[in-house]
């Protein structure tokens, strides 16, 4: 059986990590394609060689050529320029879907089978972006935004109540950005709901810090943004697909009237097999976690405008 092949667009920090973890871990063929000559060329072969130390006979490949990611059975679009200080996903916007418009019609052409998995920021409004120029279906152009902003919420829980991250899971629903939405009472440590083992004052506490997650590092960085969460977030989807998991996951999704919203994508728990998005699952929602979700896809919508998608 021939290996499975996964292209990441953009050999910038959170590409090249997830090729790092990919590799690693033995699921697929790698091809990391960029715009910049040699570096993805200096990346992929550099992490090629490191698959003797490994044990892994996962092949890496660098290319500015699209041909080279032909017949991939997932792309993931990492490319785009990463925030800068002081700057909000949303400036981002009208840069990287110029970007996305360009990436994403040489690789449908190229893999018109694929599974996209989006990873640009502003990411809801970017996913909405490749699934409109792609013209897939619904199931196979997946955001990233929620496995990332939920290991971030149960990292912060893990070190609050001093337990193994195992332990931990941790619920996120909405945009990815400001109006992202942890849902407390869905978040768990062995199967007990936070709600039980923490004053609803830390408990703000911990969402606000995750809402704000990307810009505390953007903060420390100073010139870049986070990426080993980040790419370790994707692989995990890469993996949930490649291996037909059924793994629920909250990922971005095209929503045709699950949550009383339609037409956008919004962060959900999606489960994750060889289709791509195989199901949305829907939670009972309070009136307060509706609206909280309702004013996130209005903060989507209003940047889907702005590029008219």
């Amino acid at each position: 059986m021939a290996r499975k092949k996964v292209s990441i667009v953009g050999s910038g920090n959170v590409g090249a990590t997830a090729a790092h973890w990919m590799a690693s871990k033995e699921l697929c063929d790698v091809v990391l394609i960029d715009i910049v000559e040699g570096v993805p060329q200096g990346k992929g072969l550099d992490l090629l060689e490191a698959m003797p130390i490994e044990k892994r006979d996962s092949f890496v490949t660098g290319t500015n050529d699209y041909k080279d990611t032909a017949g991939s059975d997932i792309v993931v679009i990492t490319a785009g320029i990463p925030r800068k200080p002081g700057m909000s996903r949303d400036d981002l916007l009208n840069t990287n879907y110029k970007i996305m418009q360009d990436v994403v019609g040489k690789v449908v052409a190229n893999s018109p089978n694929c599974i996209l998995i989006i990873v640009s920021n502003p990411l809801d409004a970017m996913a909405q972006a490749a699934y409109k120029i792609s013209g897939f279906p619904r199931d196979r152009v997946i955001g990233m935004a929620g496995v990332l902003d939920s290991a971030r919420f149960r990292t912060f829980i893990a070190q609050e109540l001093n337990v193994s991250v195992e332990n931990v899971t941790a619920f996120v629903l909405g945009g990815h950005g400001d109006t992202m939405v942890p849902l407390a009472r869905y978040s768990t440590v062995a199967g007990i709901p936070i709600t039980d083992l923490m004053e609803s004052a830390v408990i703000q506490r911990l969402v606000q810090r995750t809402r704000d997650g990307g810009a505390e590092i953007v903060k420390y960085l100073k010139t870049g943004s986070a990426y080993y969460a980040p790419s370790a977030a994707t692989t995990e989807m890469v993996e949930a697909i490649l291996k037909d998991k059924k793994k629920i996951l909250p990922c971005a999704a095209y929503l045709e009237g699950e949550y009383g919203i339609k037409g956008l994508y919004v962060g959900v728990p999606c489960k994750l097999g060889a289709r791509g998005l195989e199901q949305i699952i829907q939670i009972k929602l309070t009136n307060e976690e509706a609206a909280a979700l309702q004013k996130s896809a209005d903060a989507v919508k209003e940047l889907c405008a702005v590029i008219g998608v």
